[in-house]
């Protein structure tokens, strides 16, 4: 069909209308994270409803904390890997769309729950829908991005993201102790994130489907007509001709959709060290970002305070991607990663050993500034390792591992924290950190020479 249209989408400047489109599609993962970390802030208010017990008095019981955070995970695990192939099968723009969707009733009615059954229940269905969610938003950043720009558009897209993290803290902060017109706190918390979702929903119907997508699907006339807007839009933005698109560096590879591509060489050692990589950096990640006001409870903080400290920690979430945006496109992304987790590890450390607000908070605010650089490095890294026809396959089920291990994390901080305190458990979230230093500096790929490959 003449030019590829990777080297047509490689071609485009970062035009105005091109970071809105990033833009749009990073509104609707605002509120799938927003979801996703508002476990921890909302933990004192179903603990003072009656609805679960604390973490500490029942580690590995079905009705606590810790139960809760692992049906959160279980469902992420269940959408990662069981259904992570739709948006290879049906597009990206059709399961970005409807998972949210699915998303906002599935948390709606959670909300509603009067029993640890069906808080646990919905909160597992809900999960699904953030699962599918999440790996399809990283493929649709790909494919829309060209090659230069997409550690970028993926900084970009995570500080969008992780906005979210300071506004669920502040209104836990405010709403968890109180109950507002007779409410209990937290479902105010749960509810507007659920409301807010639905009207995302409508507002981004108007994304276009990923045109490498649509090529690998045979349906090149669409594909043609997206990619030719987007030049469209980007010679009025800039008022001269494109340049020539650049020949591909690695010729276009036939590979198939089926689950035996996705562990056909090189995939299969990719996905070995992705299963590994993310099973590790999710603990060291969730397990500090998830349990940061368990953390300063259990160093002698009070509740409320502990609630306002997390606040004040949160709001350093999207300011990580936006230091990233700075290198995420000339630095390897292979040693972001290895640097970023080494320094979780050793202010995770030094935090464990303070007891002064003003100390914890500062090495809160580096942990968290590490932890989000990592995350959208990391984001970026998994999805260059494969192309278009298995790159949801493939990532669902290297993403799928960081949700089983998230799901017994819960469980499994609860236990380093009530034994050891946080010296434990932060003994637990460096020692998996040092291990995502080992899995990507010796076995990962380097992404310099992977970025090429993503745009097929």
């Amino acid at each position: 069909m003449g030019v590829p249209i990777s080297a047509r989408i490689n071609r485009l400047p970062g035009t105005a209308s091109l970071w809105k489109l990033v833009a749009q599609i990073s509104m609707g993962g605002w509120f799938e994270l927003y979801d996703l970390l508002f476990t921890g802030y909302i933990a004192s208010g179903l603990t003072k409803s009656g609805l679960l017990i604390s973490a500490t008095q029942g580690t590995l019981e079905f009705n606590s904390v810790g139960a809760f955070i692992a049906a959160t995970f279980a469902g992420l695990f269940v959408g990662s890997l069981f259904f992570g192939f739709l948006s290879d099968k049906f597009g990206r723009r059709f399961v970005f769309t409807y998972a949210l969707l699915w998303y906002s009733i599935s948390t709606a009615i959670m909300a509603c729950q009067h029993s640890a059954d069906g808080l646990l229940f919905w909160r597992f269905i809900a999960g699904i829908g953030v699962g599918v969610e999440f790996i399809t938003i990283d493929c649709y950043l790909a494919e829309l991005m060209p090659v230069r720009m997409r550690g970028r558009a993926f900084a970009f897209n995570q500080a969008m993201m992780f906005s979210a993290v300071p506004i669920v803290a502040l209104l836990a902060w405010r709403l968890v102790p109180n109950a507002p017109f007779g409410i209990e706190g937290w479902r105010w918390v749960v509810l507007l994130g659920s409301a807010g979702a639905v009207l995302v929903w409508f507002i981004r119907r108007g994304i276009p489907e990923s045109p490498l997508w649509l090529a690998r699907q045979g349906r090149e006339l669409e594909a043609d007509r997206i990619v030719a807007d987007m030049e469209a839009n980007a010679i009025r933005a800039q008022g001269r001709p494109l340049p020539d698109p650049e020949p591909a560096v690695v010729p276009l590879q036939d590979i198939g959709a089926a689950l035996s591509d996705v562990f056909r060489p090189p995939y299969r050692a990719r996905v070995i060290v992705l299963v590994v990589f993310n099973a590790c950096q999710v603990i060291g990640y969730y397990g500090f970002a998830n349990w940061v006001p368990a953390l300063l409870l259990a160093n002698g903080v009070g509740v409320t305070k502990s609630l306002g400290y997390s606040a004040a920690i949160a709001i350093a979430n999207p300011i990580g991607p936006f230091i990233a945006l700075s290198f995420a496109d000339r630095v390897d992304r292979k040693w972001i990663i290895v640097g970023s987790a080494l320094v979780v590890a050793i202010v995770g450390t030094v935090f464990s050993l303070f007891k002064e607000p003003s100390l914890l908070i500062f090495c809160g605010i580096l942990i968290t500034l590490a932890n989000t650089i990592l995350s959208c490095v990391y984001h970026a890294y998994q999805v260059e390792l494969f192309p278009t026809t298995i790159r949801a396959r493939a990532g669902g089920i290297s993403y799928s591992s960081s949700r089983i291990a998230a799901l017994f994390s819960g469980f499994l901080i609860a236990v380093f924290l009530k034994n050891f305190g946080t010296l434990g458990a932060f003994g637990l979230i460096s020692a998996c950190m040092i291990a995502v230093m080992f899995v990507i500096g010796i076995f990962g790929p380097s992404g310099k020479s992977l970025a090429a490959d993503a745009s097929h």
